[in-house]
């Protein structure tokens, strides 16, 4: 979905025609597979970060357009609101100093962000919710200026034949509304992993990313309040699924798979798999006529970008031409600080890495739908959750992270050639987190508790401790 557009309106043609060309292009992903024609390039992350703008009240403000005319940075780009920008990186290879590398490229663009979002008397907060936002903010008025986005919100709203969104979130208090676009999306704003892996190796690294979405929801929780209310520990989980809640298979708009998913099952052989499902079983939201060499698989791609599985298999090109394959793990709120950021990338990468390389494949150990359950009761418990791990156990998810997975991780670490000194320093950060039960939903729920201020004292109390650089298990209330 990063890519532009030239049309938001469509005729039934163009629906055929988009339809024979995606065929088309995934049958020539199916033969590069079967021909074992992909990139064979592993190991190397990049990242996603999305940002809140906010005037002098805390509130969001709808400046992302001169923001980006200000920067006029090719890594910073516009997403679905105008109160909202992403960050991204430049991917490296994960060893030697490169979680050092990240960190520094990470905190040199955020500053250039803020330094340039105060020449437009606001501020920039990485937060996944953030809470002064109002449900009557988020209208189209306030989209952003991109034909790509008006021609998605025109087109679920026509597969839900007008039919507006319900938003229903029970947590520690219950919200419940309707919405009659897109928007709602907008609420939320993400920490994104993208991890390049070799084809023979792709599916043990989706099936692990699949199993690790529960305790990273849980570690990196960053989302307690939307619109007033006090809900899930990550409510951007329940809020997007609801937010483009459109269904799968033929024309069912209210079908059993959902465009925003934990997907179907663990992937079995290859994931082409993935790329079958998106054209069997997903109606098309955005039929336009891109690059006519179908061996640059634009309609595959475009596709599959507008269906947000929480980790979500991507096809793209190397620098020698060669399609490649990486994976993006969605599941991790934007925020609290940045170290916490790098600290939440080096935890996944680590584990992914032990848990993906060894002999026995983890999936064949947890069946899908723990997995599914675990995710789900992470993102609404966070630290609190109690999950099922491979050994058959139930526990909490606190006590998984602590004992199993931080060690794992460590291991996985020391396995890529990260930098020892970078390992102890970001793992020490989850370690902390893990000490005190403090992710940047707790934060945020103990401030309130101690302090009757407004939720703009809070977002202001908040971007306060975020500017410090200090890790969020080290935050005051």
């Amino acid at each position: 979905m990063g890519q532009e557009i030239d049309v938001s309106h469509f005729k039934k043609q163009d629906f055929i025609r988009f339809g024979t060309r995606l065929r088309e292009e995934t049958e020539i992903l199916a033969a590069l597979c079967r021909e074992h024609a992909l990139s064979e390039q592993h190991g190397w992350a990049g990242f996603e970060l999305e940002a809140w703008l906010v005037d002098e009240h805390f509130n969001p403000n709808p400046v992302n357009e001169a923001l980006l005319a200000r920067m006029d940075d090719a890594l910073v780009s516009p997403e679905l609101s105008q109160f909202n920008v992403e960050l991204n990186s430049t991917p490296r290879c994960l060893t030697g100093d490169a979680l050092r590398r990240m960190e520094d490229e990470l905190s040199a663009n955020w500053g250039r962000l803020a330094e340039a979002a105060r020449g437009l008397a606001s501020e920039v907060v990485m937060i996944g919710i953030l809470p002064t936002v109002q449900e009557e903010m988020l209208t189209l008025q306030h989209m952003s200026l991109m034909e790509r986005y008006r021609a998605l919100n025109e087109q679920v709203m026509r597969l839900r034949k007008g039919k507006p969104l319900s938003l229903d979130i029970q947590g520690m208090e219950h919200l419940h509304t309707v919405h009659h676009d897109v928007m709602l999306e907008s609420a939320t704003t993400s920490f994104q992993v993208h991890l390049q892996v070799a084809q023979d190796k792709a599916v043990r690294y989706y099936n692990a990313l699949q199993i690790l979405s529960a305790p990273m929801v849980a570690i990196s929780s960053n989302s307690p309040y939307l619109f007033g209310k006090r809900l899930w520990r990550e409510t951007r989980i329940p809020l997007f699924e609801q937010a483009v809640d459109i269904g799968g298979i033929a024309d069912a708009a209210f079908g059993p798979l959902k465009r925003v998913t934990f997907g179907s099952g663990y992937a079995r052989h290859s994931l082409l798999e993935i790329f079958e499902e998106n054209l069997e079983h997903y109606p098309l939201l955005l039929p336009v006529e891109l690059d006519r060499d179908p061996q640059r698989l634009s309609h595959l791609r475009l596709h599959n970008g507008t269906i947000w599985r929480w980790n979500r298999p991507l096809v793209d090109f190397d620098a020698n031409g060669k399609v490649h394959m990486r994976i993006e793990h969605r599941v991790m709120p934007s925020g609290p600080s940045v170290i916490d950021t790098i600290a939440n990338l080096a935890l996944l990468q680590g584990a992914v890495r032990i848990l993906a390389e060894q002999e026995q494949p983890p999936e064949s150990l947890l069946e899908f739908a723990r997995a599914r359950e675990n995710f789900y009761s992470a993102a609404k418990h966070g630290l609190k959750a109690s999950v099922s791990w491979l050994d058959g156990r139930n526990g909490p998810v606190a006590e998984l992270l602590e004992k199993v997975l931080l060690p794992m991780a460590g291991q996985g670490l020391e396995q890529l050639g990260c930098d020892e000194s970078d390992i102890q320093r970001y793992l020490g950060v989850i370690a902390g987190r893990l000490a005190t039960g403090q992710t940047g939903a707790v934060w945020q729920t103990r401030y309130r508790e101690q302090h009757d201020g407004s939720f703009a004292e809070l977002v202001a109390a908040y971007q306060r401790r975020q500017n410090s650089g200090q890790p969020v298990h080290n935050w005051t209330v």
